[in-house]
């Protein structure tokens, strides 16, 4: 086959003390999300689901929350790393669409600045990352404010 679609998902909890990152875009919060490196939850979903269209390990494989060279890691970095390996295994991105699901932020407002910094970091176009954003309407923990979450979809094909 020379395309390949993956699928990523990944979730974080929301603390005090931490930046939130989002795409690689810092909101302007007082709060952000746990996690061992920047725990940018939609840059991650982003990631294992180009591995995942691959076949390659997710990304907890190949930056595990054990070694301390991820510790704050800039997740756009990994991003460009998960691309370098595409690359290595003879693939090549295609497109990504992705969806946030938050109660707070508002992320519309930042939503190109996302895109941005996301087709940078995969070396896309732009147009060719679809993002969304979404509350969970006050149901479960995202619901009630406690985490973030993110979904998404990506297609590859062979070089």
């Amino acid at each position: 086959m020379n395309i390949r679609i993956g699928h990523g998902y990944d979730i974080h909890r929301i603390t005090r003390g931490r930046p939130l990152v989002l795409g690689g875009v810092t909101f302007d919060t007082d709060y952000g999300l746990e996690g061992h490196s920047d725990a940018d939850a939609l840059t991650h979903a982003i990631c294992d689901a180009l591995l995942g269209a691959a076949a390659l390990p997710d990304i907890g494989h190949l930056f595990p929350n054990t070694d301390p060279a991820y510790k704050n890691a800039n997740s756009l970095v990994l991003l460009q790393k998960v691309i370098a390996t595409l690359r290595s295994h003879g693939w090549s991105p295609v497109n990504i669409d992705a969806t946030l699901i938050a109660e707070k932020p508002k992320i519309a407002p930042r939503i190109a600045e996302m895109r941005a910094a996301l087709a940078r970091a995969t070396e896309l176009p732009p147009e060719a990352i679809g993002l969304k954003a979404t509350t969970n309407e006050g149901v479960d923990g995202i619901g009630r404010g406690e985490a973030i979450a993110a979904h998404a979809v990506a297609l590859i094909q062979k070089l």
